[in-house]
């Protein structure tokens, strides 16, 4: 007759985790929905700059168009405000 082998249980006796794993685990889920949630803020932020960027480029094309009709160039160093003409731009204002 052969032997009947006996299985043993290798699961743990405890039906919960500790108090203080409980916790740190508690903490770490805490931290990531945080941190999803300033990701979500970061994202619509951008995307308002990019709203805001897009406007102010929109502006640029605006003021340069007017620079060419009215001066012939839209090349104006912003520090000062001086017209960029080229060579022969200048012969022909002069």
């Amino acid at each position: 007759m052969a032997k009947k082998s006996k299985t043993v249980d290798l699961k743990p006796k405890a039906d919960k985790i500790s108090e203080e794993q409980l916790t740190q685990l508690q903490n770490v889920v805490s931290n990531i929905n945080k941190i999803k949630f300033d990701l979500g803020s970061l994202e619509a932020q951008k995307h308002g700059m990019l709203h805001s960027l897009i406007s102010a480029n929109e502006v640029i094309i605006e003021l340069q168009n007017k620079f060419q009709e009215e001066y012939g160039t839209y090349d104006v160093n912003i520090q000062d405000g001086t017209i960029n003409y080229k060579d022969e731009q200048t012969d022909k204002k002069d």
